[in-house]
């Protein structure tokens, strides 16, 4: 469904820039406006938004069928794979406005896409990056975005659950992962937000290592990183648990690690930056004698997109404020 109060604020903030309207081109970005989700791959998805007209969706030919289905109540136009997309999205908003004051997301439209938009509409600015005001649009959510997103948090708590219940000595991570999907989609969850990662043993400590066919053995941890999607909203978490009796040390990280994220979850608040946040977990760590061990951020956003603005991080001096959500997750 088509996010209006978003847009009307968008709008909004066109006009009190002295912009005649912005090309959206990061589909996460798209979908958060238009509610039509679809990643175009190598395609061009575009959403234009005007400072006193109505929007419009562009895309390939044969998604232009779905954009209307999606709610979209607006004008979608389609380009022929055989068609220079850059060209027809010109026509589009030539013919809707006069306007030569333009914004694009530097953050997402590559070098070749602007040349090529650019060489389109020659008599246009692109000097605004509306990637920090789109960024401010998706961070604080609706009551409504909330409720999708403990949707999803509890679709990824039972996925967690089934893949606890799978771990059995000799199943293959493959094996675990492939259950975990198999279930949730036999039940009614149609997406994960990411790749279900499942890791044993030393591949574990590969925080973002691929999926793969290794066995489990008896004293080994298994690691669990998974997502799932609920009306365009996701879910991210992280769960790591030993399988029978595992060494001392590894106990022993595990629970500094644990003791760091409840730290950080108890200790949030509106009013501090996420580096103080970052700091709390990272504090706890660094005392245990492992602080060269915790080699990423604390957490990052959470929204439409599995990873998003901003991120929990030392040196990032955002004010955490009401509506906020990002995840929490320390790791050594």
């Amino acid at each position: 469904m088509v996010n209006q109060q978003k847009l009307t604020h968008f709008v909004s903030w066109l006009n009190q820039n002295e912009l005649s309207g912005t090309i959206i081109t990061n589909f996460h970005d798209v979908a958060y406006f238009s509610g039509f989700e679809s990643d175009p791959i190598e395609r061009v998805l575009a959403l234009v938004v005007f400072s006193d007209h109505e929007p419009l969706l562009f895309g390939p030919a044969l998604e232009v069928n779905s954009m209307r289905a999606s709610g979209w109540p607006f004008a979608a136009f389609g380009y022929a794979d055989h068609e220079n997309p850059w060209l027809i999205l010109a026509q589009h908003i030539k013919q809707t406005t006069s306007g030569t004051k333009f914004g694009i997301e530097y953050d997402h439209l590559s070098v070749a896409r602007f040349n090529a938009l650019q060489t389109a509409l020659p008599s246009l600015s692109f000097k605004t990056d509306v990637t920090n005001e789109v960024n401010q649009l998706r961070l604080l959510k609706t009551p409504a975005e909330i409720e999708h997103m403990m949707a999803a948090g509890k679709d990824a708590d039972r996925a967690l659950t089934i893949g606890f219940q799978a771990l059995t000595s000799g199943i293959s991570i493959l094996a675990v992962s492939a259950k975990i999907e198999y279930e949730l989609k036999k039940s009614g969850v149609a997406a994960m937000s990411f790749d279900t990662l499942v890791q044993f043993g030393t591949h574990a400590a590969d925080p973002h290592g691929a999926t793969a066919t290794r066995e489990l053995a008896t004293g080994e941890m298994a690691l669990f990183d998974l997502g799932t999607i609920t009306e365009g909203y996701a879910s991210d978490v992280s769960r790591t648990i030993a399988f029978g009796q595992v060494d001392p040390k590894l106990q022993e990280i595990h629970a500094v690690t644990l003791v760091a994220q409840q730290a950080a979850q108890s200790q949030a608040k509106v009013g501090m930056t996420a580096a103080e946040l970052d700091g709390i977990a990272r504090q706890i760590i660094t005392d245990a004698g492992y602080g060269d061990y915790f080699v990423h951020r604390l957490g990052h956003g959470l929204g439409t997109s599995v990873h998003e603005y901003p991120s929990i991080m030392a040196g990032n001096n955002i004010t955490l404020q009401e509506g906020m959500a990002f995840s929490i997750e320390p790791g050594i």
